[in-house]
């Protein structure tokens, strides 16, 4: 099976460039790995290889300061969290059930999905722990060419496919990577004999525990004007506005333009806080985020009333569910 390792081969100490074994790093300052001699990280590059390549790459870039290594860490200690003898037990416990993500749609998001899965079991078994999971990753192309057809039945069947695959591997439970195709989630539970975790219902939880009860929904198309979304969270005793037409337009083609492509752009960003703004101005307590790419755009300094981001309250939920006991 093809692990993904996201590898950081350099370190240049301040005594000359130092190539690190196995050296893991995630995109952001936290860094759980371990140096010899103080330094800063000259080279970063980002890889997918099987954990049996892991050895000694010293590809460098002369002047790219990406990131500033941690201290403590650059002298070998490990940041404050769960005692040993607790890490020891979750191990010895084999309480964590494999998360199983059909995902590809797109891979930004599923990309994001990785990551917070591994951050959450980090912070809370903590040490080397990471997340259980095994990943179908579909071709998003041929799922929205099925979308804009709508042939829903089509499209279901291949996430059936993919949920199958993902039991077979031994999955113990499913998260679909998007809001949208959601709406064929029965066809999924449908086939296989594990639970899926619903993504509007871990983003209704939310929206209930934040006290709120009127929301507005940012989405694609598909998730803003047909009822397979809006109705499920509506089912959780809460209040759902969408924007207009106009609107509704725009958010759309923002996703599938632009953040479906790793494209992010201010002017968008700007378009969204108008999109926002008219929905507050409605009435709206709060904003789901109801695509996981929005979030790649959308941040909670952008919006004058809480957001939902809902690839984050997805993972949080998966993580939960994975290591809750006697389940």
């Amino acid at each position: 099976m093809l692990e993904l390792v996201f590898v950081v081969p350099v370190v240049e100490a301040h005594v000359g460039p130092m190539p690190v074994e196995g050296f893991r790093m995630r995109r952001r300052l936290g860094v759980s790995g371990f140096a010899h001699g103080g330094g800063r990280v000259r080279t970063l590059f980002l890889g997918l290889l099987p954990s049996s390549n892991f050895g000694r790459v010293t590809r460098r870039t002369p002047g790219f300061h990406a990131w500033q290594v941690p201290r403590r860490l650059v002298h070998g200690t490990l940041p404050s969290g769960p005692s040993l003898r607790d890490r020891r037990r979750a191990c010895e416990s084999g309480v964590m059930k494999t998360i199983g993500l059909i995902g590809g749609m797109s891979w930004e998001s599923t990309a994001e999905y990785y990551r917070l899965l591994n951050e959450r079991v980090r912070e809370r078994l903590g040490g080397l722990h990471s997340a259980k999971c095994v990943l179908y990753s579909v071709d998003f192309a041929e799922i929205e060419r099925l979308q804009v057809a709508g042939l829903w039945d089509e499209a279901g069947e291949v996430l059936a496919d993919a949920a199958r695959s993902l039991q077979a591997a031994g999955a113990g439970l499913l998260l679909i990577c998007t809001n949208t195709m959601h709406k064929v989630a029965d066809q999924v539970v449908a086939a296989v004999d594990i639970p899926l975790l619903h993504l509007a219902d871990a983003t209704a939880s939310a929206v209930r525990t934040a006290g709120l009860r009127r929301v507005g929904l940012l989405g694609t198309a598909f998730t803003m004007e047909q009822d397979f979304y809006r109705d499920r969270v509506a089912g959780h005793g809460l209040e759902v506005l969408v924007p207009d037409a106009d609107d509704r337009a725009v958010v759309h083609r923002v996703i599938y333009e632009e953040l479906c492509l790793g494209i992010i752009r201010e002017e968008s960003r700007a378009a969204y806080g108008e999109v926002i703004s008219r929905l507050v101005a409605s009435g709206a307590e709060g904003i789901i985020l109801g695509c996981t790419e929005i979030e790649l755009l959308i941040s909670p300094e952008h919006s004058p009333v809480p957001v939902f981001a809902t690839t984050r309250l997805h993972a949080e939920a998966a993580v939960n569910a994975a290591l809750a006991p006697g389940r």
